[in-house]
This record gives structure tokens, sequence and C-alpha cells, in this order.
């Protein structure tokens, strides 16, 4: 069965998680991805490293499906090597500050000049047009800027979230605006430049935050894990661990109620509606955690399900790996790597489809791996290759 982007061939300059992310979905639903590396290796490879060879854990989940071309793209002779790769490619994919992309060459202008229907999907850390544009920025620093920190952890200790959400969601909305762009090429003949931003996504997932405190000046502060708007919503601690027990509307909140002996609150105008339960959900959070002090996590699970109130466990990393559910629904796909020691666990495209599905068909690529044989596809001889490996250009 033929993949949907079978056929398209993607430049990858990302690094980190942005733009590697971005090109590994498009070659997860079947393009031709090859990314380019600096000839020492990239930072962004030897990162939280897993393998006998430094090879990091983030390297290995977002550069799967890619083939490895080493380069230096701002020599002259490294330039040459990018215009036969752009006028053969539909996309290049590079997640670098503006300024950056014009020094390195990779600007729209300059690879349109290649190639008049190129694609060129970017991502920078703070959208361009602001005094920000051209600051180097990484997704904490999104988080930190969109009210998102401000809003986390315990009150007067903004706090991150551990996984970096800002990266693969601007990632992964630059691989749906990338698809669009090849369907718009499609009807039009027409390629374009699409710009995505750390702090742009970051705000719209803070939107309706904002929303509320541009007509209400709310001046909403953190609650640790406390829900704001509805409840009660909270973790708490059982006589083994932890759960998360998440109650949205009226419904839930009389199951919950009855859940935790707790009846007469019903008929508390305190918690008449979610706001009034969100405002006043320390004391529903105390509740909870009274009940749930008295019972394992295993029993408190098995009381919410049975009553219908949403929960569910606090998990480590370990106990994630062996829940019998997340091993039940495939998220992850163990791949060989040359230097692990064992099976990588690499997690599959996100969202199944019955009829033209993502697939991981390669593992991360090698430091150059495949240099010569990208090279010889766009037409160099081996003694041109070996003058270009001897001149450090690959």
């Amino acid at each position: 069965m033929a993949s949907v982007l079978q056929g398209v061939r993607v430049i990858d300059f990302g690094r980190y998680i942005a733009g590697p992310w971005c090109a590994a979905l498009l070659g997860d639903l079947g393009a031709d991805v090859i990314r380019i590396e600096r000839v020492d290796g990239g930072e962004d490879r030897w990162v939280a490293p897993v393998t006998d060879d430094g090879v990091g854990a983030m390297f290995l989940q977002v550069n799967r499906n890619k083939r490895c071309l080493t380069l230096n793209p701002v020599k002259p002779e490294g330039r040459k090597v990018v215009e036969r790769l752009v006028k053969g490619a539909d996309v290049v994919v590079a997640n670098l500050p503006p300024e950056t992309l014009v020094q390195m060459g990779l600007d729209y202008e300059t690879l349109r000049g290649y190639k008049s229907d190129i694609i060129l999907t970017t991502v920078n850390a703070f959208g361009s047009g602001g005094a920000w544009s051209n600051k180097v920025g990484f997704d904490g620093l999104a988080q930190a800027a969109s009210g998102n920190m401000y809003l986390s952890g315990p009150e007067g200790h903004p706090t991150r979230a551990s996984a970096p959400y800002v990266d693969f969601s601007t990632a992964t909305l630059s691989a749906l605006a990338t698809m669009a762009a090849l369907m718009h090429r499609n009807q039009t003949g027409e390629g374009q430049f699409l710009e995505g931003a750390l702090l742009r996504s970051a705000l719209t997932w803070m939107g309706p935050t904002i929303i509320e405190q541009d007509l209400l000046a709310v001046n909403r502060v953190s609650t640790h894990n406390r829900g704001q708007t509805a409840g009660p919503g909270d973790t708490v601690r059982t006589k083994d661990g932890w759960v998360m027990c998440l109650v949205i509307g009226q419904y839930q909140f009389e199951r919950w109620c009855q859940m935790v002996g707790k009846p007469e609150l019903l008929h508390d105008d305190r918690f008449k509606d979610d706001l009034a339960r969100g405002d006043n959900g320390e004391i529903l959070s105390a509740c909870t955690s009274v009940w749930a002090a008295e019972r394992t996590t295993q029993q408190c699970l098995d009381e919410m399900e049975a009553r219908k109130v949403p929960g569910g466990p606090v998990l480590s990393p370990q106990q994630a790996l062996d829940e019998p559910h997340i091993r039940q629904i495939g998220v992850f796909s163990p791949m060989e790597y040359p230097t692990a020691a064992q099976p990588v666990p690499i997690a599959n495209f996100p969202v199944t489809m019955s009829a033209s599905p993502g697939t991981i068909r390669r593992r991360a690529p090698q430091l150059g791996e495949h240099t010569d044989e990208v090279l010889a596809e766009l037409g160099y001889s081996s003694a041109e290759v070996a003058a270009l490996r001897d001149a450090r250009i690959v």
C-alpha cells in the first residue's frame, strides 16, 4: 500500500525537537526525509545519551524515518549541494531564527530561486515581526512567556512542564500546515513560506485563560495541581501512591459526593456550579484527600470507576512502560539501533488511521550514514564526494 506522501522529498535542517519532529511526522506518512547535520554531528544528537556511542533519547525519537547527510551549508561548495538538494525536493524544514535563515542561505527568497514551487516550513521561538524575533529560544521560554508557568506549580513557584509540549505541538501544527501547503501546491502549482513559532503555540494553548483575563481581569494565580474552573480536580495521596481525581459538571460532582460520603455538599452554595467549585476547590481537595488516604491506589481507582468519577493513577516513567493498557494500545515500537544495548521503544505515529497509517520504516540514522548515497542521487561522482569529504564540506 502506497503511503500518502510517497514521492515527496523533505530536506530537514531542523535541530532539537520542533523542526525534526515536524519532518519525522512527514516521514511517518511516507515522505523521503533527508536530515542535514554538521560534519561533527549536531548538538541535538547527543542530548540525554542512551547508546554506547552517546546518541540521545530525543534524537532517536524525533529522527526516525530519515536518512542523514553531513554537510556544511555555509561554505560555497556546501551551498551548491544545498541548491541541488532543493531542486529535487518538495519541502525544506528549518527551525531557525529569521536572521539565521538568511545567513545560511535558507530563506524563502533564496530557496525559491532554486525551485519556484518549494515549500519552506520554518519554526522559531518567538515569531517574526516583533522585538524578540531574532532571539534564540527553547520550549521552556515559550512556556514562561505564555502565562503557563505562572499558573503551574505551587503558588509562588512558577513551574515548567517536564514534557516539552510546546516544541512537540508546534512541530505537529507545522506538519499539518505543510500537508495543507502540499495540497495547495497540487491545486495551484504554487509553493509557499510557513512559519510556526513556539510562543504562538503556547499562547494558543493558554487561549481560554487569556480570554478570561482580558474580559474579566480575574488575575488568577497558581493552585498547583488543583483545577480552577471546576472541581474537585487534584492529585491526592493514597496509602501506596497518588491518584488524580478530575470532576467536571454537575452529574460527576453528584457522583463524587456520594463516593466520598459528603452528600450534604450538593446543597452548599459554595459548590453550586463548576466555577464555584473551582473557586472553592481547596475544600473539595481536602475531602478527596481524606477519602484517598484510607485506600490503596487500586482501591481508589476501582471505586472511581464504579461511580464513573474520572480518575487515574499518577505513574512514573517505568510504571508507564509497565502499564498493561499502554502496551495494549500499541504506543511504542521496539527498534534496534546499532549502538543501543537493547531495542529502543520509539513512539509510533500518534494518530491511528484505518486506511493510510503513519509507519516507522527506518530507525534514526547514524551520523553521515547516507552521505554517499544521497550525494550519488544528486549526481556526484565518487571522486567528487571524496573531494568534498577532504574539504570537510561533507
